[in-house]
């Protein structure tokens, strides 16, 4: 919406544009009238649809052709005003001002028209039947009003609607010559009707018209003003209402009727609300709203937002196989300008047998855009409508911008769940194997075009019963030019060919350059382990590397499997991303060794909650007195709570015993 409206008043000497100006302000008749009046301004909290509105006069007597035309660029909408009893002043319409204002004004930003037939106090007969076909001549002429400054007829009016032809214009919307809306309009309807069908049936049922009208006007349709709308589509469009719902032909029409019966402002309301502006393109505000982000912060998707997109998710999967097939994944991204996920996405993600992305695979893209672009993540929430189905201020609400990581370190523990492993390694060490064997391909599955490679996978990982999403990065094997995004990453993974003989060599100097004195954790992977391994060239062999600089032995990778690759690995490295300050006594993921056990009780509810009460207890003896300290009863507390807690502990030890 515009902050502000600015009117001019053009026309001939002497057809009455200051008093028309006065007669507004003073609401009645000047006795003497100025050749100019001054610019006004009329406040917001006056005008219909509060926005503030200046006036501004133009009298040939006292201001130049150079003056005429800079207000004339200046001025959002033009009345030219006309007496009604003067046929010379009505010509001068066509033959003068109309190619005036249309020579110097932009030929794509047309400036409205109102054309104004003044003194109609001093004829019995209306203009209206010589106007009506300069009109029909004109597209930019939006109305024409007839109004009296001495008996003040239609004054009020004839502001109203010049503003309203600013702010609501009829141009963009609407082509009289072909009386039907034009393509631009018809394609931003279409995608709003699509993102309020929500169970992208193609009909909008009583339920979604009601989002859509309190959405739009903050107010639901009563039902029998919901039956009298479908009453009148059904009354002039056969195929307009479906199964007692609105199909996209009928809410279309609906708008179509709108602008012919001059309400403008429904269809301008409904458009400004799914975010476009008066060039009927999706305003930059409403894709790119602000958002800050501190540094060495991270961006998320939260709960809302992973609920949202599996509510689109499911409304395309139609076929209700848990993955989106090409048509369906179209069909998803109907309401955007562009596709925006090419073919490298499926190697990125998960994918089922048939390469179609699966629902895992679809989060974890949307919490991949999420933490290496997050622009472009709002940008993708807004042509979803995340911001009116979730009926929130706008997509930062579905953002989670995590702490600095030099707190989760400070504090020995983050809320974060997206955590970020950059994988280095030199040309052939087998990095891209690594990273599609996190997707669960082994190498027969892993014949990829090179217009179709990804430097990035993710999918997620479990971390003592938590679900994270790992994400793995491929770093280009150029030694010397390393940015700091190459380096900026929770967990580090040196990989290394067993079979090659001057593989390691790259991992050993990349690690002494950037990460020995760094506190980001790091793993040695001894990869195509399948195949007969060879010494390294190199001071030291990779074990004794690894337990000079302090970190956990090589661990043997291959992807050269019959079935899909084992997913341990995966799960030490998130695991080490997750807990970097911790030194684990050993690397195993397997949920039966005493270390994972211990791991699994102390974060299970049940001990959590034992540890709260426990804390409650000793708050409580705090604040008691030295008499109820001596007294039996405390003591008797006392007793039956240690012996609770010894024969609950006795109890886990056996179930542990058990379970090894």
């Amino acid at each position: 919406m515009r902050k502000d409206v600015r009117i001019l008043l053009v026309g001939e000497p002497k057809v009455g544009k200051t008093s028309l100006i006065m007669s507004l302000v003073s609401e009645e008749f000047p006795t003497v009238v100025p050749y100019r009046a001054e610019e006004i301004t009329i406040p917001a909290d006056v005008t219909p649809e509060r926005v503030p509105t200046h006036i501004v006069d133009y009298s040939e007597a006292e201001q130049t052709d150079e003056q005429l035309l800079q207000e004339i660029s200046k001025a959002n909408v033009i009345c030219i005003v006309y007496a009604v009893n003067n046929k010379t002043s009505i010509e001068k319409v066509t033959s003068y001002w109309i190619p005036l204002i249309t020579d110097n004004t932009d030929k794509d930003s047309r400036v409205p028209l109102i054309l104004v037939g003044n003194k109609s106090d001093l004829v019995e007969h209306s203009s209206m039947e010589t106007i009506l076909p300069i009109m029909n001549q004109y597209s930019e002429i939006e109305t024409c009003v007839e109004c009296s400054a001495k008996n003040l007829k239609n004054i009020s009016e004839l502001f109203y609607y010049a503003q309203k032809a600013v702010l609501h214009p009829t141009s963009p919307l609407y082509c009289p010559e072909k009386k039907d809306m034009k393509p631009n309009c018809i394609k931003a309807l279409t995608r709003i009707f699509k993102v309020s069908d929500l169970d992208n049936d193609g009909i909008l049922n009583d339920n979604e018209l009601n989002l859509f009208q309190r959405t739009c006007f903050n107010m639901p349709l009563e039902p029998q003003a919901l039956e009298d709308v479908k009453n009148v589509v059904r009354k002039n469009l056969t195929d307009g209402v479906c199964e007692n719902g609105l199909t996209l032909k009928g809410f279309l029409f609906l708008h179509t009727l709108f602008i012919q019966r001059g309400r403008h402002e429904t269809t301008w309301t409904v458009l400004r609300r799914f975010g476009y502006d008066d060039d009927l393109e999706l305003n930059q505000d409403y894709l790119f709203p602000p958002l800050k982000i501190p540094p060495d912060c991270t961006t998320e998707l939260n709960h809302t937002a992973y609920l949202f997109l599996q509510s689109v998710f499911d409304k395309h999967d139609k076929d209700r196989d848990c993955a989106l097939s090409p048509e369906e994944l179209s069909d998803l991204f109907d309401v955007f300008p562009y596709m925006p996920w090419g073919a490298d996405v499926n190697n990125t993600i998960c994918t089922n047998d048939q390469g179609w992305i699966t629902y895992q695979g679809y989060l974890s893209q949307w919490t991949l855009t999420t933490y290496l672009d997050v622009q472009r993540c709002l940008e993708y929430l807004g042509y979803l409508g995340y911001s009116i189905i979730a009926e929130q201020e706008s997509q930062v609400a579905a953002i989670t911008v995590t702490r600095d990581k030099k707190i989760d370190l400070q504090k020995k523990q983050t809320q974060r769940g997206v955590f970020r492993c950059n994988v280095f390694g030199d040309v052939g060490s087998g990095k891209s194997g690594f990273l599609q064997a996190f997707l669960g391909r082994n190498l027969m599955q892993q014949t990829i075009k090179e217009e179709h490679k990804s430097y990035y996978a993710i999918s997620t990982s479990y971390v003592y019963g938590q679900e994270k999403y790992l994400l793995l990065h491929e770093v280009f094997p150029d030694f010397d030019y390393l940015s700091d995004a190459d380096l900026a990453c929770d967990i580090v993974c040196l990989v290394y060919d067993v079979s090659n003989p001057y593989s390691f060599e790259y991992c050993a100097k990349v690690f002494k350059q950037y990460f020995t004195d760094c506190k980001i954790p790091c793993m040695m992977i001894a990869s195509k382990s399948d195949l007969p391994e060879t010494k390294q060239f190199y001071a030291c062999s990779p074990l004794e590397f690894c337990r000079r600089h302090k970190m956990p032995p090589p661990q043997s990778f291959t992807c050269n499997t019959a079935a899909a690759p084992s997913k341990d690995i995966y799960t030490k490295l998130t695991t080490m991303a997750v807990y970097p300050h911790a030194r684990l006594r050993c690397m195993c993921t397997c949920n039966r060794c005493t270390f994972c056990l211990c791991q699994n009780l102390l974060n299970s509810e049940l001990l959590q909650t034992v540890r709260a009460k426990l804390h409650a207890v000793v708050l409580r003896s705090r604040h008691m007195g030295q008499a109820d300290l001596k007294s039996s009863t405390f003591w008797l507390r006392a007793s039956v709570g240690a012996t609770m807690f010894a024969v609950l502990g006795f109890a886990m030890y056996r179930v542990l015993l058990k379970a090894r």
